[in-house]
């Protein structure tokens, strides 16, 4: 799956933000879904909304005591811990959270919390070790060897200490399976893929809670908000975003980017026409 948008400023910034996005490596694929290096066009820290995600996220910036981790929601909010300012982010899976984290993702719907409080003294290391390497394709290597060690991949990276050891059950593979599966543009409703993975539609609401924290209905929606969204990020127009991705028409995509982005179709292509975005891979490749 493609990683999500996790957030955007909360208005327009003076100036032109970066972003970078990386490709983790592919054995950290069921794990971890991307990172994304960013820095303010202030080079200050700025105030965030976080948009509706049925993911989690590590943010770690650059100049804080050990980073924050947040979970899916359903809404977008402003509220809590959201400003940073130059530093990376790390999109997390289910089973990357159970294992890396230690708890599962379901605990963590609509919250911010201390990355400390789930990694332990290991946390605070992070920052300054990221910040140290010369450039985003550096910084991506780094979290390749550190997630890679803490899950049992590889030797964790030198002068880096482990993070802990796994301490949640994985969640339900078929729980996985269809939180991939809903997401997929064209996924069928919610009880075709009960029934692909064998479960009844109750059944799998409960799972879902427990391992997601969102319904597979709201993960369905969001999927399709973010598809809109990365669409508007590249220029296209709200009509044919709207057309496209099943809405009944514009004012239906507008009216859901109110709920789950806070900001009108138009707003938020503006917001992202103020971060250059440009990517790499591991070892700084550019790519295609």
């Amino acid at each position: 799956m493609r990683e999500q948008v996790h957030s955007v400023p909360v208005g327009v910034p003076v100036a032109a933000c970066e972003v970078a996005v990386g490709r983790p490596d592919c054995r950290l694929r069921g794990h971890v879904i991307g990172y994304s290096g960013f820095r303010s066009g202030a080079r200050a820290p700025i105030a965030h909304r976080l948009l509706a995600v049925s993911s989690a996220t590590l943010i770690i910036d650059f100049g804080s005591a050990s980073g924050l981790v947040t979970g899916p929601r359903s809404e977008h909010t402003t509220d809590g811990d959201t400003t940073w300012g130059h530093g990376v982010s790390v999109g997390l899976t289910p089973a990357g959270v159970a294992a890396l984290l230690g708890v599962p993702m379901g605990e963590l719907a609509g919250e911010t919390v201390a990355l400390s409080e789930l990694m332990g003294p290991n946390a605070t290391r992070l920052p300054s070790r990221l910040a140290a390497a010369p450039d985003w394709a550096a910084r991506c290597e780094l979290l390749d060897l550190i997630l890679g060690g803490a899950l049992g991949l590889e030797a964790p990276a030198q002068g880096s200490s482990a993070v802990p050891a796994p301490r949640a059950a994985g969640p339900d593979p078929a729980v996985v399976w269809a939180w991939r599966r809903l997401q997929e543009a064209g996924a069928p409703r919610v009880e075709a893929v009960a029934g692909e993975v064998g479960l009844g539609r109750r059944r799998l609401e409960r799972e879902f809670r427990r391992d997601v924290g969102l319904s597979p209905g709201q993960v369905a929606r969001i999927a399709r908000f973010q598809r809109a969204a990365v669409q508007l990020g590249g220029g296209a127009a709200p009509a044919a975003v709207a057309a496209g991705n099943g809405y009944a028409d514009q004012s239906h995509l507008t009216r859901e980017m109110r709920v789950l982005a806070g900001v009108t179709p138009g707003e938020l292509r503006v917001l992202f026409e103020e971060a250059g975005a440009r990517l790499f891979k591991t070892g700084g490749r550019p790519a295609p």
